[in-house]
């Protein structure tokens, strides 16, 4: 059973920079799946912002995070990475990573949706202050 655990959360100032990082049990790189950065807001819908390939030849951005947030994959341990960038107060949110080994349409409105991955972590919280 893949297990996914997110670090790197805390609470910084607008403008500020975090960088998050998301654990992966079992990380095979011939095997490996599309994985992505999700974050839910309180009353907000869970939303896909950032994602990753196998092979990690593809990224996929929501618009309200593109140009100031990359995702990458460390390749030693699988260790996805979500650096954020000019952080805003509408950036506050749970982030979540996912995971899934068995991803066929690799659309990004696919890869942004909830129920294409079967494997989650726990979520780490962010707080962006004005």
């Amino acid at each position: 059973q893949v297990q996914l655990v997110e670090s790197g959360g805390g609470s910084v100032q607008d403008g500020g920079s975090l960088r998050l990082s998301c654990s992966v049990s079992q990380y095979n790189p011939k095997t490996t799946g599309w994985t992505a950065w999700f974050r839910q807001a309180p009353g907000k819908e869970r939303e896909g912002i950032a994602a990753i390939s196998p092979g990690d030849t593809i990224t996929y951005y929501a618009d309200s995070v593109k140009g100031r947030f990359t995702i990458s994959r460390d390749k030693a341990d699988g260790t996805v990475l979500l650096q954020m960038d000019d952080l805003r107060p509408s950036d506050t949110a749970m982030y979540y990573c996912a995971t899934d080994p068995a991803v066929t349409d690799w659309s990004q409105r696919a890869i942004f949706r909830r129920e294409t991955y079967t494997h989650w972590g726990q979520g780490t919280q962010v707080t962006v202050s004005s």
